[in-house]
């Protein structure tokens, strides 16, 4: 479903923007099954923008490439607040939108065409592909920013910006304000206020349209076709950045280049340590495995993870932990419903945890003062979810005012509740001891309650154990 523009251009993909090259640069029988989102409906997102705006500027840099050691960098990913309004994947380009501008309302700088650099880098848009492809009513050269922009300021009564984003680029944004005092005499009028450009285009990015929800379903199939991949191959003796190299070859085969996050793949007591990176760890029979991956596709994320024995069979002990975080997960994913708050997932499952660690005599007492006094937090310590979207952890308020917010259609949310019992843990009994379990899901609110995209990956024990075995 690649945009075939009708003008004669290169399509989008020809530009080097990390997607498989339009149709007429396949054969004849190539079939591309990624989801992409169409031109159009960028565009609408810029005008639903510019109405909550009520006028004034607003300014987004995209990010700049970043160095990974000497003259290497690391692949490029676009800013999320530009690619949401633009769509536009090339580094060095900064969009302007001016509500009631005549010339026009969306302005692109941008890289303008080089086929001498193109051909170490890759192809550019250039400024004809910015207005012919991604819709900019106006583009001129990157270059020529510091002394188009103090311009394009003036007599705007607000700038919305995201002030702290880009740090070196706050400089410039506030260069040309200042450019612009000394022609007060002169009549023009100097923008007076700044605005936090997130306050309204991350409200925005909280309410994901259809054609968001298409990709990130495929993003969410692939990510749980690589967790089956990695339960499949796993046994003891392996290292847990083989798992990971299965985990990245599942992405890459179905057209998801890069990971949301660098993959966590912790065996034993490493499944304990949260944000576990090294993954460089033997496998060793009789531990659990504790795997949080998800692929990015067209620059939204899916988040999975899934925790399951080495050895394809869970210890008496290993299920006992396992099933409690199972019915913590399920009793959290049933709060996310329309009407809902944001810490009902959470509530549920801090009950079912606490009541759980209760019945098993790893915490003694009585369970509404357990929970009341947080005595579940030296074993669950982090929240239930986090909203999910072209960030990871995405943007949106998780409350209005003093008041949690309520779950509406179309938000997406993580439920991942967990539980982590380290080595030495004072009062609980070895035989507890590094086990570290976390399930997580990525559930879409619907109109009448909730859609689980990711439940392609089993997470009952019977269901792992028997995928595990080849059943």
């Amino acid at each position: 479903m690649i945009y075939q523009p009708r003008r004669k251009v290169p399509c989008r993909g020809c530009f080097g923007h990390r997607r498989a090259a339009c149709s007429g640069h396949q054969p004849a029988n190539a079939v591309n099954p990624l989801p992409v989102i169409p031109p159009k409906e960028f565009a609408a997102r810029r005008r639903t923008l510019m109405q909550h705006m009520g006028g004034g500027i607003a300014i987004v840099p995209t990010n700049p490439h970043h160095r990974r050691n000497r003259d290497t960098e690391f692949p490029f990913r676009p800013d999320s607040d530009f690619q949401y309004l633009t769509g536009f994947a090339e580094p060095e380009a900064v969009a302007v939108l001016i509500p009631g501008r005549p010339q026009g309302e969306y302005v692109l700088f941008c890289r303008e065409r080089d086929p001498a650099k193109e051909t170490w880098t890759g192809r550019r848009a250039g400024l004809e592909g910015a207005k012919a492809i991604f819709g900019a009513d106006d583009a001129f050269p990157i270059t020529d920013l510091d002394d188009i922009m103090p311009g394009l300021l003036e007599n705007r009564g607000k700038v919305f910006y995201s002030l702290g984003a880009h740090g070196e680029f706050d400089q410039r944004v506030l260069g040309w304000v200042n450019s612009l005092r000394g022609k007060v005499r002169a009549g023009i009028h100097v923008p007076s206020e700044f605005v936090d450009l997130g306050h309204l285009l991350h409200d925005l990015r909280l309410f994901k349209s259809a054609a968001e929800m298409k990709v990130m379903r495929r993003a969410a199939e692939i990510s749980a076709q690589a967790h089956c991949r990695a339960m499949r191959v796993c046994r003891p003796g392996m290292w847990e950045y083989e798992i990971e190299a299965e985990l990245r070859h599942e992405f890459i085969r179905h057209g998801a280049r890069l990971p949301a996050y660098e993959p966590i793949v912790g065996g034993g007591a490493n499944g304990c340590i949260l944000h576990y990176v090294d993954n460089n760890a033997r496998l060793n029979d009789g531990d659990l495995l504790l795997i949080d991956a998800g692929c990015e596709l067209d620059c939204y994320a899916a988040d999975i993870t899934r925790t399951f024995p080495v050895n394809g069979r869970f210890s008496p002990q290993q299920r006992a932990l396992y099933e409690i975080v199972l019915d913590a997960q399920l009793a959290a994913i049933d709060k996310v419903r329309p009407g809902n708050h944001w810490n009902e997932p959470h509530e549920a499952a801090v009950e079912v945890l606490t009541a759980g660690l209760l019945r098993l005599g790893i915490l003694k007492g009585e369970l509404k003062q357990l929970i009341d006094e947080g005595a579940y937090r030296p074993f669950y310590m982090h929240r239930t979810g986090h909203w999910l979207g072209m960030d990871v952890h995405d943007v949106g308020e998780y409350k209005l005012g003093d008041a949690w917010r309520v779950f509406e259609p179309g938000m997406v949310t993580t439920v991942e509740p967990g539980l982590y019992i380290a080595a030495g843990t004072p009062g609980v009994d070895k035989q507890w001891w590094d086990i570290g379990i976390r399930i997580e899901d990525n559930v879409l609110v619907t109109r009448r309650g909730h859609e689980i995209t990711t439940g392609g990956v089993p997470k009952s024990v019977a269901d792992v154990e028997a995928l595990m075995a080849g059943a």
